[in-house]
């Protein structure tokens, strides 16, 4: 009987109202549940994105450093075996003036000596500025001497494959540039132009000065094979390479220099271009902002 009376309140109207009301109170704590779970989702999800983008920066910051590393590197047996150039010729004109008492003979070794002391200082001087880990601020510079650098350290590779190199640099205003930076992008057009050439032939460098975009343009041009049409909107993009590896030097085709020239560039608020015609060469074209001061006070 008990049981009856308790299956007959459990469909009496009363009974479906109570358990309409609790369903209604469990459905209204899931969604007040569910609620919470979605407010604490995007922040869950902010800090996250936050984490990763500080670990791409972090990442981007530690292959600029490797990079700037396999640069010194590539450097280091080409500029080795300079030193020991350097060093051999001032072994044999100190030996020459023991040699010889007469003093133009001894005036003559002991100026070849000093020559080749300065170039060796130089070549030094050069390497230690690229090595040097600096703070990455960008200051009024003037790329002339930054260019020259360049070409003291690739100077005997270029010999070495018969590259005559031409200069023309125009009286130009400073740029505002982290010079070592350039220098890493300067080090890396050159040698590709150098390996699109192989043997024999010609790289020229131009300075110039747009007054009218403020830009400070430096041209890079070589008589190498020229790159394809199709290739040419690809070219700066990462891990991009027609190269199938380093070459006999060890330099190249990894297809991260471009891109990393890029990167510097943009950085710098400037605009790298190419132009390129196969059998014919390559053109580089990199526009610097230029120091406005430093062009006022030029025009005064």
């Amino acid at each position: 009987m008990l049981r009856r009376y308790g299956q007959s309140c459990r469909h009496s109207p009363l009974a479906i109202r109570i358990d309409s009301m609790t369903q209604n109170k469990k459905d209204v704590s899931g969604s007040a549940l569910a609620a919470g779970l979605e407010c604490k989702e995007p922040a869950a999800s902010a800090s996250r994105i936050a984490e990763l983008e500080n670990l791409v920066v972090q990442l981007q910051k530690q292959l600029s450093q490797t990079q700037r590393l396999a640069t010194i590197g590539e450097l280091t047996s080409t500029t080795t075996h300079e030193f020991n150039n350097l060093l051999m010729t001032i072994m044999n004109y100190a030996k020459l003036g023991m040699r010889h008492k007469d003093e133009p003979t001894r005036d003559k070794a002991f100026s070849k000596i000093v020559d080749a002391s300065n170039r060796a200082a130089k070549v030094t001087q050069t390497i230690l500025g690229l090595a040097r880990n600096r703070s990455g601020v960008q200051e009024p510079t003037a790329l002339e001497p930054v260019i020259r650098d360049t070409l003291v350290l690739l100077e005997r590779e270029l010999h070495r494959y018969r590259i005559m190199v031409e200069t023309e640099f125009d009286a130009v205003p400073m740029a505002l540039v982290e010079a070592n930076q350039i220098q890493r992008v300067l080090i890396n057009l050159l040698t590709n132009a150098r390996q699109a050439i192989g043997e024999s032939g010609s790289i020229k460098l131009r300075l110039s000065y747009e007054a009218k975009q403020q830009h400070v343009v430096l041209m890079i041009r070589d008589s190498g094979k020229g790159i394809a049409k199709e290739n040419l909107p690809k070219i700066f993009e990462p891990f991009f390479s027609t190269k199938i590896g380093p070459d006999a030097s060890g330099k190249g085709g990894t297809g991260l220099g471009l891109s990393a020239c890029r990167e510097i560039i943009e950085e710098h608020r400037g605009k790298i271009r190419v132009e390129s015609s196969v059998g014919k060469g390559t053109a580089f074209y990199i526009r610097l902002p230029a120091v406005v001061a430093n062009i006022e006070r030029a025009s005064a």
